[in-house]
């Protein structure tokens, strides 16, 4: 249960820059597309590598989910 907890931080913390990289861009542009599909390969991997069952994916589809959605919320003021 611990490496499906890790993987699932592992998604919610690589989709906060790109949801903020997301909501930057026009919706439904190819950039638009990278941002939201780009980590998917990443969680794949960790899940693959980790032995994980298929029965949580669900679990990391959600936590990557969140990561956008939080990184989209982020406003940085420099």
């Amino acid at each position: 249960m611990g490496t499906v907890i890790l993987i699932a931080l592992l998604a919610f913390i690589i989709n906060i820059p790109f949801g903020y990289l997301r909501n930057k861009t026009r919706k439904f542009s190819a950039r638009w597309f990278l941002y939201v599909h780009l980590s998917i390969p990443l969680i794949i991997a960790a899940r693959l590598l980790s032995h994980t069952d298929y029965r949580y994916i669900p679990i990391f589809i959600l936590a990557a989910v969140a990561g956008q959605i939080l990184g989209g919320r982020i406003e940085v003021n420099l």
